[in-house]
């Protein structure tokens, strides 16, 4: 038996997986790693701890196992885009790394708007302008920390970042790179063209050679094996953007299906042959795994983040929530919550908050409103998706919320669509373990074809009620966005 291990690398922890050539998980190890925010709008990590934090993780996956570490036959690891990491002339982390969440650039984003950049970007690298882009940090470091800036020798994402620890060799992966605002998706090559739009053309040089999520980018150094129990010598993938990796996961890509994800961010993915001109929205693409295909986005980080921070300051439960949800009538509360806490879909500053609270609301109607807030949000993505892929008639369901029963009823119920649920254990870790199995041999069927999927019928009698009050949350969007 050959084994694969998948590491997935998300907002809040990192994870690594054991899988046997039938994708069965032989053992998984996890470790919470710390967005660190020190002023308005920043998220950052410590590289080395998050290296720490992914060696050991991989120790103890490797320990718990029972494997022998000689029967691992690839690594793949999965992480969350954008942001940049940074390396100086000595390779050695340039200051702590700026996640994707971070909104310090928003004044150069929403400057760029207005200055009609992003019509000048768009056609080039199908990215529309965003603050956790590796174009908007870069930019703000070159106008707010000239130092770092000019110290800058090679620029990396998360999961480049721990492959580089892996292997010593720098690499920037297509799946995640081909989001940056950096990348032509035409040609597939880096682009100077939009480095020069942006003001950081002399950031060019410090980009590593591409390579593809499959493709062996080098293998794991004695250092590295000592460190987290691995064989010296073990191929190390490209890895894959963690969207990607979960919609790799979701087994079939048909056109009447979009696959939802339920995380830290909402997001609603396709598969396409091909960029349509002659959409009036501005898709984000990315390079999908499969030559010749792409990766179609809409997503926000508006999701189940938004629920963990009020289960942090209530310290309830799952159960006890999802309980007092399914006790109240559906859609039936006044109480409309915005979920932006961690940034937004609607326009850029816009903040959180709860509107239509009475003094009868309880505790459970507040939470009722952050379940709709967050799907609500996601129903933005999806009737714009919609337009792109009008066949759809069933959404695949992963992330979080896809726990709670009650949760994906509301979905359902919202959106009237058949959901289906793979009933697949650590998604992320899966989809890098996929990508490994390719890079050594040659497809990675076997470790996917056994999935099994659990579907929920929406409820039509709920229908027009869900339908009702997201209109409600529309409108109060638009009122809001005038003050932002």
């Amino acid at each position: 038996m050959n084994y694969y291990l998948g590491i997935d690398c998300g907002g809040t922890f990192i994870k690594a997986a054991l899988f046997d050539e039938n994708g069965n998980i032989r053992a998984c190890e996890r470790e919470n790693v710390a967005v660190i925010s020190e002023q308005s709008g920043y998220a950052e990590r410590d590289m080395p701890e998050l290296w720490q934090a992914c060696a050991e993780v991989i120790r103890r996956t490797v320990k718990s196992s029972e494997i022998p570490p000689h029967l691992i036959k690839s690594v793949g690891i999965s992480a969350q885009g954008k942001g940049a990491f940074l390396l100086d002339k000595d390779k050695r982390p340039l200051g702590r790394a700026i996640l994707s969440s971070d909104q310090r650039s928003l004044p150069i984003v929403k400057r760029w708007q207005a200055e009609g950049l992003e019509q000048q970007i768009y056609p080039i690298s199908r990215q529309s302008l965003w603050t956790g882009h590796p174009v908007s940090i870069l930019r703000w470091l070159k106008e707010n920390d000239v130092p770092r800036y000019d110290q800058i020798r090679h620029l990396l994402m998360s999961h480049d970042y721990l492959r580089f620890c892996l292997t010593g060799e720098l690499y920037c992966e297509e799946s995640n790179i081909s989001e940056s605002n950096l990348y032509n998706m035409a040609t597939g090559q880096y682009e100077p063209q939009l480095a020069h739009l942006l003001g950081i053309e002399e950031i060019m040089d410090k980009l590593p050679p591409i390579v593809k999520a499959n493709q062996i980018a080098g293998f794991v150094t004695e250092q590295a094996a000592q460190a987290c129990g691995l064989t010296a010598g073990t191929p190390v993938v490209g890895g894959v953007f963690d969207v990607t990796a979960m919609t790799l996961c979701l087994a079939d890509n048909q056109p009447h299906k979009l696959n939802v994800v339920l995380g830290t961010w909402s997001i609603v993915t396709g598969i396409s042959n091909e960029i349509d001109d002659k959409q009036a929205l501005p898709f984000a693409h990315g390079r999908y795994v499969e030559a010749g295909k792409f990766l179609i986005q809409e997503a926000s980080p508006t999701s189940a983040g938004n629920l963990e921070w009020f289960v942090k300051q209530w310290k309830l439960d799952y159960q006890q929530i999802n309980q007092m949800v399914a006790a109240l009538p559906p859609a039936q509360s006044a109480v409309i919550f915005l979920p932006f806490l961690y940034g937004t879909n609607a326009k850029l500053g816009m903040t959180a908050g709860f509107y239509g609270m009475q003094a009868h609301h309880s505790q459970a109607h507040l939470l009722q409103a952050v379940y709709e807030g967050v799907l609500f949000s996601l129903m933005i993505h999806l009737e714009r998706m919609c337009q792109r892929f009008p066949q759809v008639q069933t959404l695949r369901v992963t992330g979080g919320p896809a726990k709670s029963a009650v949760w994906l009823q509301m979905l359902a119920d919202l959106t009237g669509k058949t959901l289906e649920i793979p009933e697949v254990e650590e998604i992320g870790c899966l989809g890098a373990a996929l990508m490994a199995a390719e890079g050594v041999n040659g497809d990675s069927l076997a470790l996917k074809q056994h999935q099994a999927l659990r579907v929920i019928q929406p409820n039509p009698a709920n229908f027009d009620a869900y339908q009702h009050k997201y209109r409600q949350y529309r409108k109060l969007t638009k009122l809001l966005e005038q003050m932002a």
